[in-house]
């Protein structure tokens, strides 16, 4: 949860505050002072916290800084007041952001302060309503939501990664705002704390790319999806396998704590049904299709109605071609289990590659692992190029600060996937690519260790789709 400071002492502040309490979030908590308590309509208590004194006291605007706060909004009706509050805050908080409402057309010179001048917000409104004048951001395009920009928070997956590992896919960066200056875009800048990205695309995508931005650590499945979907084909799942692969859906359920779908097609055993059923809850569901229907059609369905982020399926399953090429084009991470237990993992290990696909699916990595208790490793093969696998572990270890996590880098003069043929309690995880998608039979004598995964198959894996 994100704590917001709102300093409020005049009307505005007031209409500031009602607006806020209106908006449905639950991922920010806002704690309000005010020189004179008022009441307000609908306000949740257990997003808002109310206090009152004065904001130019510092020992008392002191206590209340103790906590963390993300940033801190300021609305007084007093030029004095406003200076002597950010004075104060300034003091205890070097380099805390804060948004003050400026009437008075104050002059600022800390980058982490940005002052909204009321007088150019109305008159820039009205200058909307007049013909043939340029339009200013807000209203420029169809004004569907095509145009967004967004504040990379420190904490953001986006931190330290360069542009040209991102993929952009109906969407794109076309501007960097960094202390108040215009920077362009290329492929070798790198994202930084605060930077204000202005982003172009369709308004799906970019509702999606706005929460992959602001993610944190604890959300997966998201962005991909909210419920995480079993799919069990007993046409090709070994019948003596199906009840360990459903109790190690229900541990994945259990630790991600997102709803899980199990479903069943071309059923062909009573008791194994029966044995699954007994497993439905108000979080698990049960869903079995007699029919013998078009396995990818199907499927496709399914991701899109039960608004799936991540598919768990049996090795026998991913094995197929045409349910792997299937589990691909629906652009969700997959969970393939194999024949071992899940509940003793200990290691989420990495294979580096030539490419840097690993730096584009790096916060699911890092979400995954935190939340089922991973630790990180990655895999060096000294015997290939190693400029862009450089750069990919740099990117590791700057999230790696930022996410508190501490990763392991192996420096292998033998290939990884022998390494990791002797070693035990690991999940490897992979980008899902359409290179995974060819036939075994054309990778055998690939050097490409992504396109060898198969070589892994007696273990568990994740494949995560690098495009949002």
């Amino acid at each position: 949860m994100k704590k917001i400071l709102i300093i409020s002492d005049g009307i505005i502040g007031q209409h500031f505050i009602q607006r806020v309490s209106e908006t449905y979030t639950t991922e920010n908590i806002y704690y309000i002072v005010q020189t004179k308590a008022l009441t307000y309509e609908g306000v949740n208590p257990a997003r808002f916290k109310f206090f009152e004194f004065d904001p130019t006291s510092f020992y008392k605007l002191a206590n209340i800084l103790k906590m963390e706060f993300i940033q801190v909004v300021i609305a007084m009706d007093n030029q004095a007041d406003v200076e002597n509050t950010i004075k104060n805050i300034r003091n205890i908080k070097k380099q805390l952001r804060i948004i003050v409402l400026n009437q008075w057309n104050m002059i600022n010179h800390d980058a982490n302060v940005v002052l909204v001048n009321s007088n150019e917000i109305l008159a820039s409104r009205l200058q909307d309503y007049l013909p043939n004048v340029p339009v200013i951001a807000q209203n420029v395009g169809i004004g569907e939501g095509e145009i967004m920009e967004v504040l990379v928070p420190f904490g953001s997956s986006f931190v330290y990664r360069h542009m040209g590992v991102i993929e952009q896919k109906n969407w794109r960066i076309v501007a960097i705002y960094r202390n108040r200056k215009l920077i362009m875009p290329s492929r070798r800048r790198m994202i930084q704390p605060n930077d204000l990205l202005l982003l172009v695309g369709e308004p799906a995508v970019l509702k999606s790319v706005y929460r992959a931005i602001k993610q944190e650590l604890g959300q997966f499945p998201e962005p991909f999806g909210s419920n995480i979907l079993l799919f069990i084909d007993m046409n090709i799942v070994a019948k003596e396998n199906i009840k360990k692969l459903v109790r190690r859906a229900i541990y994945v359920h259990n630790k991600l704590k997102h709803n899980l779908v199990i479903k069943i097609v071309n059923p062909s055993d009573i008791e194994l049904l029966q044995y699954i059923k007994d497993y439905r809850s108000m979080d698990v569901s049960i869903e079995i299709d007699y029919e013998s229907v078009d396995l990818k059609q199907n499927f496709l369905s399914d991701i899109k109605a039960y608004h799936v982020g991540l598919v768990l399926v049996a090795g026998e399953m991913f094995a197929d071609y045409y349910v792997r090429k299937a589990l691909y084009e629906a652009h969700v991470p997959v969970l393939k289990l194999a024949n071992r237990d899940f509940s003793t993992l200990k290691d989420a290990s990495l294979i580096l590659s030539d490419n840097r696909d690993l730096e584009k699916i790096s916060a699911t990595i890092f979400d995954i692992s935190e939340q089922m208790n991973f630790n990180l490793e990655l895999y060096n093969y000294l015997q290939e190029h190693q400029d862009d696998k450089e750069q990919v572990i740099e990117h590791f270890n700057n999230l790696s600060t930022i996410f508190s996590k501490s990763i392991k880098v192996f420096k292998e003069k033998e290939n990884p996937i022998k390494v990791l043929k002797q070693k035990e309690n690991f999940i490897q995880i992979l980008p899902f690519t359409a290179k995974l998608t060819k036939h075994r039979m054309s990778s055998l004598f690939s050097t490409d260790s992504e396109r060898l995964y198969f070589k892994l198959d007696d273990y568990h894996q994740i494949f995560i789709p690098v495009q949002l």
